[in-house]
């Protein structure tokens, strides 16, 4: 059997990258997809695509993660049409770095909404769906700079910082319910976002690995589907880096 057969999750972001890794993941270990990102262009309907291909159902929806009501009325869309939700993985986010001296109001903001707010507007929404359930995994991607910092990303740390204390308190808040809630904290991971940068800069990244590469999306979906399988039922308020050794 596979390990999320007859699951549903809701994966936000997943167009691309980390998020569409995750998806295909789970689509391959047997879960139904439900997954988000601000329109549903083409990347979009691509993943569609891919993940309608492996068998399971699936539906993209545009969401602005960030806007409190727009989520609300997403996640009611989503049960729904699927029914019920097992997984919530926050996958939503994105960077403006700046130094803190040159950043503005508005670089802060953003990064805050769309990383940080985007989490706890799907957790409030989803939450009494999985509280009557009784059962439920909520994954929140963070980054090992939300657990060491890193110069000229205050907004961005601090967005994936506060997503680790909202996973660990909501774990400690609903956990009675069978609700369990946790962190993966991805290092520095190959996806078209540093694809982007030179072979010098990506060398000097890896020189700091000890594994010695970048990690892929792949890396991360592996962790996300134990997190969201009952092979992590006892598992339950963590954050794990996915980062090669980087973080220690």
């Amino acid at each position: 059997m596979k390990l999320l057969e007859g699951k549903t999750a809701i994966i936000t972001g997943a167009a691309r990258g980390i998020g569409k890794a995750i998806a295909i993941k789970y689509a391959q270990e047997g879960a139904n997809i439900a997954f988000t990102d601000l329109a549903v262009d083409d990347n979009a309907k691509q993943t569609e695509k891919e993940i309608a291909a492996l068998g399971v159902k699936v539906k993209a929806y545009a969401s602005n993660a960030a806007d409190f009501d727009d989520t609300h009325k997403v996640v009611d869309a989503i049960v729904a049409d699927f029914g019920k939700v097992d997984i919530l993985v926050n996958n939503a986010g994105i960077t403006r770095d700046g130094l803190m001296m040159r950043m503005t109001e508005q670089q802060w903001d953003l990064v805050i909404n769309v990383n940080l707010k985007s989490a706890f507007n799907f957790i409030h929404a989803i939450t009494p769906v999985m509280m009557k359930q009784k059962s439920g995994s909520i994954i929140n991607m963070s980054s090992v700079v939300g657990l060491s910092g890193n110069a000229g990303q205050t907004n961005y740390s601090a967005s994936k910082a506060g997503m680790i204390g909202l996973a660990k308190s909501i774990a400690k808040e609903i956990g009675s319910r069978g609700i369990r809630a946790n962190c993966i904290c991805p290092g520095f991971i190959i996806t078209e976002m540093t694809g982007a940068l030179s072979d010098d800069v990506k060398k000097q990244w890896a020189e700091q690995i000890p594994l010695r590469r970048g990690g892929t999306p792949e890396d991360v979906a592996n962790v996300a589907v134990f997190l969201g399988s009952d092979l992590s039922s006892y598992v339950s308020g963590q954050a794990i880096p996915v980062c090669g050794g980087m973080n220690m």
